[in-house]
């Protein structure tokens, strides 16, 4: 037995196969993309190795794609295979693989957190828990994992700028927005290369409307994480966002032909990415070109692969804005038979909250506004369950304020405006869309006002 550089016991007799977990660990970590190579050279040493085969089958299903089912159920059958001579923190990772790979993801982070309490440095554990409840939408979990093991690490444990950004970034999904640019700025003050801290406080500044702080923040060479998995281009997606909510819309679309969009739409986060983008642009109006043919084209080739109930969502934004209407009803078709999955928390989240998500971005590409606003509007405060940042999700407020505008529901619109700039202020679109509402109930006063605000969000 050797020990993994936390102190962690690792059931192997190869000091080559630790030193490969260890890589693997810190690839993970960083968003390198060298972790396949570390994998390889973590089971080269030992193909026994019931925690290597066990990461692995973790680092697969972080891909969200049924296409790596038979992939993680390969790493899941090595791993059981030696299960019962290892520890038992080990078997309980074993355990937490399983019920992941069923979709039970409920089950795992009750496995992760259970090893926790004992082994507070079981970084693994912890990264996984912190992915896992933010899929899931469990927002104070996202922050309280991270709470509840804190205490028990330093800066002499490898990983603790981890921790810290983890922490950060549960500490602005609750809305603790000072708290969360401490921690994150002093993680990446220890780590500069810890992507998660850099990505949290992009968060927290966002959130706050610091448009010209967040840019600072990620003023980045544009070949500064080429290095990275596709992690990066989420990171640029979040500076886009500063220039969507200022009103320069020439550089997001510079930005996202630059960094945002992949070679090819393959991967969830990327599609995330680009689809929320896209949307936010037509929404507000900006000319997108043919960007939207590309990812539409994957998602077409997609429609019954259902990890992500958020992915889901935003393969339905592009089939929709495209005008694929056969294949966003196949979608629906899709998602309604996935629903009846036992034990998986994903079809859980179907016919409460992703279908209807799902059908009032039809509705809205199909110009049934009224049918918009009556499958949004009761959800809004709903719709944690399917994933994604309170940033991610905003894109459905936004959806549903446009429904108001162009169905003529003025009243409504101006109330959700109103709500939306009294969070963010510095939404130039937000403003120009308020001016809109106010001069369509004959407010041409505070319409004017509205748009002398947006001018000067522009200006600053």
């Amino acid at each position: 037995m050797f020990s993994d550089e936390r102190g962690l016991t690792l059931t192997t007799d190869s000091a080559d196969a630790v030193a490969g977990f260890n890589e693997t660990m810190l690839q993970y970590t960083e968003y390198r993309a060298g972790a396949g190579d570390a994998i390889k050279q973590m089971l080269g040493a030992d193909p026994d190795f019931v925690m290597g085969n066990c990461f692995k089958g973790y680092l697969f299903n972080l891909f969200a794609t049924s296409a790596m089912r038979p992939k993680i159920e390969e790493s899941l059958a090595a791993a059981e295979t030696g299960v019962a001579k290892v520890t038992s923190r080990e078997a309980a990772h074993v355990d937490a693989l399983r019920a992941w790979t069923k979709g039970d993801v409920k089950t795992a982070c009750t496995i992760w957190d259970a090893i926790l309490l004992d082994y507070p440095h079981d970084l693994l554990a912890l990264r996984l828990q912190h992915y896992n409840s933010f899929w899931m939408g469990r927002t104070q979990d996202i922050r309280d994992s991270v709470a509840r093991v804190i205490d028990q690490w330093d800066d002499s444990v490898p990983g603790f700028s981890s921790v810290q950004g983890m922490y950060a970034f549960g500490l602005e999904e609750c809305g603790e927005y000072a708290r969360a640019e401490e921690f994150g700025r002093r993680a990446v003050e220890s780590n500069p290369d810890d992507l998660w801290a850099i990505h949290a406080v992009a968060h927290t500044l966002e959130m706050q409307g610091r448009l010209r702080d967040g840019m600072k923040w990620l003023d980045y060479p544009a070949n500064a994480w080429d290095d990275r998995n596709p992690f990066k281009g989420h990171l640029w997606w979040h500076l886009t966002m500063y220039s969507v909510e200022a009103g320069d819309y020439d550089t997001v679309l510079t930005l996202f032909d630059r960094s945002v969009k992949p070679e090819a739409w393959n991967f969830y986060l990327d599609v995330q990415n680009g689809a929320s983008m896209l949307l936010r642009l037509d929404l507000l109006g900006v000319d997108v070109g043919d960007r939207w043919k590309p990812m539409a084209d994957a998602m077409e080739a997609h429609v019954d692969d259902h990890v992500l109930a958020f992915t889901d969502t935003h393969a339905m934004m592009a089939l929709a804005a495209d005008k694929r209407f056969d294949a966003a009803e196949k979608l629906l078709a899709s998602l309604h038979q996935f629903a009846r999955t036992p034990d998986n928390f994903a079809a859980g989240t179907m016919e409460p909250a992703t279908i209807p998500v799902c059908q009032a971005l039809l509705d809205f590409s199909q110009d049934n506004y009224d049918a918009v606003i009556d499958g949004l509007l009761p959800l809004r405060y709903s719709l944690a369950c399917i994933g994604g940042s309170h940033a991610q999700r905003d894109v459905f407020n936004q959806v549903l304020i446009e429904a108001a505008i162009r169905g003529k529901r003025l009243t409504l619109a101006r109330a959700l405006l109103s709500e939306r700039l009294a969070e963010k202020p510095n939404s130039r679109g937000s403003w120009l869309k308020y001016a809109e509402a106010l001069e369509g109930l004959g407010d041409a006063q505070r319409a004017t006002a509205a748009r002398e605000r947006a001018d000067a969000v522009l200006a600053s």
